[in-house]
């Protein structure tokens, strides 16, 4: 495997999400969007998203679902492990998820510069080593790679902005971003259903 691709995979840090007495490992996503934010601060905003997702109920759970997904801090990496544990239906929080988290990205096509003018001004001092590795993905593997790795690089938010800044076409960014995004939905849903049902079978 080429060592940025390892880099990048074996770099993801993970926090448990319990689960009928065993527990999920879900990825922690990166921080480049809020820099001062602590690793113990970002799990207090999963257990808060867990909790806020236990709380409600029927069509409310996927319509959190959808606007967890679409949040940064968040996305898809970490919401359809969280929805999954908690027993919503694997088909609509993947369908519910992935809409969430794709839909920002056409916003950020279109919103191109100002976005990118924001993110220039949420940062403080160095890149993030996430941010750097991004970066070395796009000038060997271009666009399609740093999609396809984007989830766990920078974010899929942050990666299209990121690719735009670059050079990519507005039209190319959302093929890949999109099908990246869909990728990745049906990984993660397929990898959350497997671990739930090995763990309600242990416990």
């Amino acid at each position: 495997m080429d060592p940025i691709v390892f880099d990048a995979l074996v770099s993801l840090e993970y926090s448990p999400v319990s689960l009928s007495g065993g527990s999920v490992p879900i990825p922690i996503p990166d921080l480049d969007l809020f820099p001062g934010l602590a690793q113990s601060q970002l799990a207090s905003v999963e257990e808060w998203a867990r909790n806020l997702l236990d709380a409600a109920s029927g069509p409310w759970q996927y319509a959190l679902v959808f606007a967890l997904a679409a949040t940064p801090l968040l996305e898809i990496l970490v919401v359809i492990p969280l929805g999954i544990a908690l027993g919503l239906d694997p088909v609509v929080v993947a369908v519910t998820a992935f809409a969430g988290n794709v839909l920002p990205i056409y916003g950020i096509v279109l919103a191109a510069d100002r976005v990118a003018a924001w993110l220039e001004s949420r940062r403080s001092g160095e890149p993030s080593k996430r941010r750097k590795r991004a970066v070395r993905i796009w000038n060997r593997y271009g666009l399609p790679g740093l999609a396809l790795l984007s989830p766990v690089t920078t974010g899929v938010h942050l990666a299209a902005v990121l690719a735009l800044s670059l050079g990519a076409r507005g039209r190319d960014t959302l093929a890949w971003m999109t099908g990246s995004i869909a990728l990745w939905t049906a990984l993660i849903t397929l990898v959350s259903v497997v671990g739930r049902s090995a763990i309600e079978g242990v416990f």
